[in-house]
């Protein structure tokens, strides 16, 4: 197998489009196939699925996918967009998580994405540009993982 020296990351910048959430878990899929990750290809779906859909659901401008390996089996998926609120089912290390009720029809993904992660965390980003202001969610998976 090759190596590739440094690291690899992948970022796919997408437009406010209802179909880029779908484009971008296809090319998720492609790049764990190329770098001999398909096993945890369900995991991390999961996970960028539901941070894209949160990203295009709530935000007015561009987003993007971000991909790179954390150590031996261990993956980080990452979904930047220019709103720099953080949603409430994604709190920073530390403040409790409170549950939607039961009958609540909306705001699970989020609390999907953490009872499915390893690691989970965000980053809001000040300076404000093109990838810069925002905010950037991000969770890790690793080879034998909940999926």
């Amino acid at each position: 197998m090759a190596t590739v020296s440094p690291p690899w990351a992948y970022t796919l910048q997408l437009p406010r489009d209802p179909r880029a959430p779908g484009i971008a878990r296809s090319t998720l899929r492609t790049v764990l196939a190329a770098h001999g990750l398909t096993d945890v290809t369900p995991t991390a779906e999961l996970l960028a699925a539901e941070l894209l859909a949160n990203a295009h659901r709530h935000t007015a401008g561009p987003y993007a996918l971000r991909v790179r390996p954390m150590g031996p089996g261990r993956l980080r998926v990452a979904v930047w967009d220019t709103d720099p609120r953080v949603p409430p089912g994604f709190p920073a290390e530390g403040d409790p998580v409170g549950l939607p009720p039961y009958s609540a029809e909306h705001g699970r993904g989020l609390h999907l994405v953490r009872a499915c992660a390893d690691a989970t965390g965000v980053s809001v980003l000040r300076e404000p540009g093109a990838s810069g202001g925002g905010k950037l969610l991000w969770a890790e998976c690793q080879r034998g993982g909940l999926l």
